[in-house]
């Protein structure tokens, strides 16, 4: 199959640093045409050959540094500045997310909405709409321009707005496309920069990279901050014990970054690749997100360097897990807000078409005001969504954002299982076959209140 690529438009600044061969597939294909993004490719193609922009082209081997060590090579990590605000909780887009909504809302409808039910049935993401994914060019916009990306600042409500679109196609889907992004935005944000250097690269490359967090147990009330997987340090590295239960793309990913605890030090993140002695992968198929390709992670002794742990070893690893988990919350509630349009676009024309007794049943009080509260439910979850995302952006405290991602979560978690319910109620008999499409909205709306990590915001 042809790849089609089709970066977002965005602001100038940002594509200084884009890989200019994917600019310039990107700009004479059909894919761009059909989205209206053209133009701003052969804008950007002008702009990275003036500028002289660096073309990627990586293979999929992550590169060992050279030297003693990874730190020692690469001392300096390359971070990413939060996005400028006022200071004040301001809900208005900026051009760049309303052109980012409007070309992941078509890439939703016209790719991954014709393909959920293939995925769903196959419990496994096609490889084909992996790679679609993949052009869209959706690394670079976390990637650091001085590391080859397209990203100078990073932006929690841009990445709110992102899952929410494709999640409005589908959920399973979403999450397979999304999972290599938070490894990559993890190695971002705390990675060394030999790490940087050795994992960030491929990821640019021409192929799709499989990549997933690894942070859920499966173990009863499961708390993401009292971990059970460890990690022993040995000569020159460390071994791994435990298990992950429905990580993303477990049988295609090539690399983990896993959540793990380490005696004396707390929490810390540790970055596996597929293959390592010890490492046992098996799939997992589950109720919902089917098309995430969810499976299971069994550590034995699994051995990696010692440069194999995100940051520094002085690090307050806490802090790190406690991000990364706030993110993941909100990542997650965003999910729910596109699967829970996606319900609501279905069923008001559904209501509106189907006639009883010579009327549309949406005349009925019973089915009016359930498509109602669905509506009025949404824009909260949203607003929720927003508000904890824009409070990472401003840099707030922990305990501020935990908050506000946890009250997100938990409210997005409840009403999304409402809303799945509700729209499998208003199709009647139709809402229990998988002729339309509701009843597997409802299985992954059931997903927001069990699952932990695999995706930022």
């Amino acid at each position: 199959m042809t790849r089609q690529a089709a970066p977002s438009r965005i602001s100038l600044e940002h594509i200084a640093g884009a890989p200019l061969r994917a600019l310039a597939r990107f700009g004479g294909s059909d894919f761009a045409t059909r989205f209206g993004l053209k133009a701003p490719a052969e804008r950007a193609v002008f702009l990275a050959t003036r500028a002289s922009a660096r073309a990627i082209s990586a293979s999929v081997a992550f590169a060992r540094s050279n030297g003693k060590g990874g730190r020692e090579a690469h001392p300096e990590a390359k971070r990413l500045a939060p996005t400028p605000t006022g200071g004040l909780f301001d809900l208005t887009r900026t051009e760049e997310q309303t052109l980012m909504r409007d070309s992941m809302r078509r890439f939703a409808d016209e790719v991954l909405r014709p393909n959920a039910r293939k995925a769903d049935d196959a419990a496994s993401p096609p490889a084909e709409i992996l790679e679609q994914g993949h052009a869209l060019g959706l690394a670079g916009l976390v990637i650091p321009e001085s590391l080859g990306g397209m990203a100078a600042e990073r932006s929690a409500v841009t990445n709110a707005i992102i899952v929410e679109e494709l999640a409005r196609g589908d959920m399973g889907l979403a999450v397979a496309i999304l999972s290599p992004l938070a490894v990559v935005q993890a190695i971002v944000e705390w990675g060394t920069g030999a790490q940087q250097a050795r994992y960030l690269p491929p990821f640019l490359g021409d192929r799709f990279v499989g990549a997933a967090l690894a942070l859920l147990e499966p173990r009863p009330m499961f708390d993401p901050m009292l971990l059970r997987t460890g990690a022993v340090r040995t000569d020159g590295g460390w071994n791994l014990w435990g298990e992950k239960s429905l990580v993303p793309l477990a049988m295609q990913a090539e690399l983990f970054v896993v959540a793990a605890d380490v005696r004396g030090l707390g929490a810390r993140l540790f970055a596996v690749e597929r293959g390592t002695p010890g490492l046992s992968v098996e799939a997992e198929p589950a109720m919902g997100l089917r098309g995430a390709g969810l499976g299971r992670l069994r550590f034995h002794g699994a051995r990696v360097d010692d440069d194999a742990m995100l940051g520094e070893l002085a690090g307050d690893g806490t802090a790190q897990l406690a991000s990364l988990v706030d993110r993941a919350r909100i990542a997650w509630g965003a999910t729910a807000v596109g699967t829970g349009q996606a319900v609501l676009d279905y069923v008001i024309p559904y209501c509106n078409e189907r006639k009883a007794f010579g009327e549309p049943i949406s005349n009925r009080q019973g089915v009016a005001f359930p498509i109602a509260d669905i509506a009025i439910e949404l824009e909260g979850m949203r607003l929720l969504v927003l508000r904890a995302a824009s409070r990472v952006d401003r840099e707030q405290p922990g305990a501020v954002v935990g908050r506000s991602a946890a009250i997100a979560r938990l409210q997005c978690a409840s009403k999304g299982v409402r809303i799945g319910s509700d729209g499998v109620q208003l199709l009647g008999g139709h809402g229990f076959i998988k002729e339309h499409p509701v009843e597997r909205w409802y299985r992954d709306l059931r997903a927001i209140g069990v699952m932990e990590g695999a995706l930022l915001a």
